[in-house]
């Protein structure tokens, strides 16, 4: 049996994440305390809080996401002896991916990037995306139910008000459109007038996966000539590129491409299928990648691992241990 392990993007956040974890595994507890210290942010306290704006913030939410994702890759590693490293034979991981921001969590866990390096890189990610939200205003909205064909047409067509991409490819019938605002309202105005096709303007800071994030783009290329990278011990499947990745520097090219490239996650979840993955497993916090697989129509056993009691029946049946 050949696992992946899928790492969520921001829009998987909830209020209370990772909090039951923390109280049933010291390893957890540990890991988001070196979370909050590292970051010099009561990141727990916010996530555990009550005030779900501020977990939707997009510099708090994308750390808070891989802080959730990671404290249960220290669960499996201490309690349950988890250890990619180790022959494919012996640990049945093969690969891992993840979507967006999650793709970080996955090169932590894949040991590409050291895990308070990726904390440290995910928060001043999601800060230069709001900066460049601000400096260069855009929009995002998901589009939902239209053909490939009717897709790539109205993406077109609306690019004649300005910038207008297809941000994240998430799956058959569901697409996610970035750009300036006006090129949004007339991809919206199109969309409607399409049958059975739903328009969903998201509540988001900016044109994420967009040319509009050129500005963030360059000086996280700048953090990450600063951040020691090895290459990772399985393979990525990147987003930019939805193939695997083992290189370290590679990596670092295509995370910075990543902010204004679209995530083609239908095409990593291809990619996997044709590698022999027979199981995904949804590491952290929420569905919506098990969602997302389930939609592909591919044979896959899918299983998340979120709860404590998830997380150790995962590590229990999957990895062989304890």
């Amino acid at each position: 049996m050949t696992i992946a392990l899928l790492f969520p993007g921001q829009g998987s956040q909830k209020l209370g994440m990772g909090q039951e974890l923390a109280n049933a595994f010291p390893a957890a507890k540990s890991w988001f305390q070196q979370v909050d210290d590292a970051l010099s942010l009561p990141l727990s306290q916010l996530m555990w809080g009550d005030d779900e704006a501020a977990l939707t913030d997009t510099a708090i939410a994308q750390p808070a996401l891989l802080a959730v994702s990671l404290a249960v890759m220290a669960v499996w590693q201490q309690d349950f002896g988890l250890s990619l490293s180790q022959p494919i034979q012996q640990q049945r991981v093969s690969h891992v991916a993840g979507h967006s921001l999650g793709e970080y969590s996955a090169l932590a866990a894949a040991g590409c990037l050291n895990w308070l390096d990726a904390a440290r890189l995910v928060r001043l990610r999601g800060q230069l995306m709001q900066q460049a939200g601000t400096t260069r205003p855009g929009a995002m909205a998901a589009l939902l139910g239209a053909s490939a064909e009717d897709a790539a047409q109205l993406v077109q067509q609306a690019a004649s008000a300005g910038v207008c991409v297809a941000a994240n490819d998430n799956a058959d019938g569901q697409l996610v459109l970035s750009g300036e605002v006006a090129a949004l309202e007339l991809a919206g105005n199109l969309a409607r007038a399409l049958p059975k096709v739903r328009w969903m303007p998201l509540n988001v800071s900016g044109a994420f996966h967009s040319p509009l994030m050129a500005g963030a783009a360059e000086q996280l290329q700048q953090a990450l000539a600063t951040v020691a990278a090895a290459d990772p011990v399985v393979p990525v499947v990147m987003n930019v590129t939805a193939q695997p990745c083992q290189s370290a520097t590679e990596v670092k090219t295509l995370l910075v491409q990543q902010l204004c490239h679209p995530v083609r996650w239908r095409e990593s979840l291809l990619t996997l299928h044709q590698q022999g993955v027979k199981t995904v497993i949804e590491v952290g916090s929420g569905r919506v990648l098990s969602g997302l697989a389930k939609r592909s129509g591919l044979d896959w056993q899918m299983r998340s691992a979120e709860t404590p009691e998830e997380v150790a029946t995962v590590a229990q049946e999957f990895f062989g241990q304890n």
